[in-house]
């Protein structure tokens, strides 16, 4: 069994309350569980509303595989966002 998971880091500066990057946040990951069969989650900065950090995981049988889905995953992030990304740290288990 092979896991894939990665931390993705967000900056929104145009957000100005928890309630708009809450928005921002849910409809992010309803478009990442619509297109993509991974696990995903607002899971750091819950409580800045500039700072936006996900994490996401997938379970393969093929490190190739895992590797590939979480760099689309990542991909299709930053290019349904306009939120600047300030890092992101990928591993494979």
């Amino acid at each position: 069994m092979i896991i894939g998971t990665a931390k993705i880091y967000l900056y929104a500066n145009w957000v100005h309350s928890l309630k708009e990057k809450r928005m921002i946040v849910k409809s992010l990951i309803a478009k990442v569980h619509n297109k993509y069969n991974v696990s995903i989650a607002e899971i750091e900065n819950q409580d800045y509303h500039k700072s936006i950090v996900l994490g996401i995981a997938c379970v393969s049988n093929d490190t190739r595989h895992a590797n590939s889905m979480v760099q689309n995953v990542l991909g299709f992030i930053e290019g349904n966002t306009d939120a600047i990304v300030e890092r992101t740290e990928i591993e494979i288990l």
